[in-house]
């Protein structure tokens, strides 16, 4: 189960960072210090969330979670149940 959860991880970064525009996203990246972090974004990576994996958040959710391993965590969590 671990490799199947280090696998998510490294899939939501790697969507994270084609959303941020950047080369790379890390679990201690503070997502509201990315350039192009702003509400258009948080609504990309709602949808990006709700098609890749079928969880549904909400803008406040991701709006609480302060770097991508945060983020990542939660969503390794919601996807194993």
């Amino acid at each position: 189960m671990q490799s199947t959860s280090n696998e998510t991880m490294d899939d939501i970064y790697s969507k994270l960072a084609q959303i941020l525009e950047v080369e790379r996203v890390d679990a201690a990246d503070v997502l509201s210090e990315f350039e192009y972090w702003d509400s258009l974004t948080v609504l990309s990576v709602l949808a990006m969330l709700d098609s890749s994996y079928g969880i549904n958040l909400t803008a406040a959710d991701i709006r609480r979670m302060k770097t991508a391993g945060e983020l990542a965590a939660q969503l390794t969590i919601r996807v194993a149940q």
